[in-house]
């Protein structure tokens, strides 16, 4: 009972260093493009990853058989050390690459913390390679080059098509009105708000306007929640996986389950997202409104696409792909170069880095 309980805090400690890690995948473009402040782009963020990752009980359940275990080893090891063990390796990793500001793949993380107790537990035969390459390796070493391809494509036809909207505002006004009374009593006047779509100059010069929202703020908005949907709903079942393949949640309804990830999920986003959201958004590319929706709109969209066929891609790779397409598109000028080699670096160092800390851990909890 009482390793049951570890075994299912473990779950959820690494749904949360999900979230503080991943949170920035969907957001950094609001935060980099001027939209929006840290701490209302993360709650934003994080309601777009809770919903997302209840849906994922009805539309990506493919994922939870790939990370389940059976999916990467030949066998599953008996007993609680060996979830145990996979569960600290990927959560210390992600931990460390948060701490340090670095965007890292979950997904990698958690394969690699597989694959490492694996070869303790049963040696080189232990781990089926082959599933290995073509279901983790393939997809998320093409996914970033895929979402820079369709940021390099798409941006001009998004910029054709949507960057007109700048000039155009939803403003909320005060009117004067002319209150009728239901008896014979003199009539009143008062004021009352009125929605009013007009240019965005229009609107910043009016003085009865209360609030206003431009048109293409209001799509980015949109495409920030999409994308935190979409890694919601592809990271949520890679985490659940571990607490089903453990017995760690039984007891716990099918929806239940993805309710408690999803929730730890968007709590570690708006505790320890900061760090990481400010590498993306300020330390690689600079970005307007329209480039940080074209952003958001492609990596939503492969993610999604990706979780409803059950293949493990990485939100960080895509958004990051798709970010880094932002500044190749205006020549490469203005990438920091040095900030995207040490991501790079961080992404080829997460698979054998989880994989060395969960087999060392399997070993000790032999």
């Amino acid at each position: 009972m009482i390793m049951t309980s570890v075994l299912a805090l473990l779950t959820l400690a690494l749904a949360f260093a999900n979230g503080g890690n991943d949170i920035s995948k969907g957001i950094a473009t609001l935060v980099g493009s001027g939209v929006a402040n840290f701490r209302r782009a993360v709650i934003w963020g994080a309601l777009g990853t809770v919903a997302g990752g209840i849906c994922a009980a009805f539309a990506a359940q493919k994922l939870v058989k790939t990370f389940s275990g059976n999916g990467l080893l030949t066998s599953f090891p008996e007993g609680p050390g060996f979830l145990m063990a996979v569960s600290m390796g990927a959560i210390g990793w992600i931990l460390f690459a948060s701490r340090t500001g670095l965007p890292v793949s979950t997904t990698h993380s958690i394969a690699g913390a597989l694959c490492g107790a694996g070869l303790v537990a049963a040696g080189f035969g232990g781990v089926k390679w082959m599933a290995l390459g073509s279901k983790i390796a393939l997809p998320l070493a093409a996914s970033p080059l895929i979402a820079l391809g369709l940021m390099w494509a798409v941006f001009p036809l998004v910029r054709i098509c949507f960057s007109g909207l700048n000039r155009y505002c939803v403003c909320v006004e005060k009117h004067d009105v002319a209150l009728q009374p239901s008896c014979s009593a003199a009539a009143m006047a008062g004021t009352a708000p009125v929605v009013v779509v007009g240019q965005t100059r229009d609107c910043s010069a009016s003085p009865s306007v209360i609030s206003r929202l431009n048109l293409m703020d209001s799509l980015h908005w949109a495409s920030a929640g999409a994308a935190s949907f979409a890694r919601g709903l592809n990271d949520t079942p890679k985490i659940l996986a571990l607490g089903i393949a453990s017995s760690a949640l039984a007891g716990v309804s099918d929806i239940g389950f993805y309710i408690m990830v999803a929730v730890a999920m968007g709590i570690g986003s708006m505790i320890a997202g900061l760090r990481v959201t400010e590498t993306l958004a300020r330390k690689v590319t600079p970005m307007n409104t329209t480039e940080g929706f074209a952003a958001n709109l492609i990596t939503s969209l492969l993610v999604g696409a990706a979780s409803r066929f059950g293949m493990p891609v990485s939100t960080t790779h895509v958004s990051s792909g798709a970010i880094i397409g932002i500044g190749l598109h205006s020549g490469g000028k203005h990438i920091r170069w040095k900030t995207v080699a040490d991501m790079l670096l961080a992404w080829i160092v997460t698979l054998p880095a989880a994989a060395l800390l969960a087999a060392l851990l399997y070993w000790l909890l032999k």
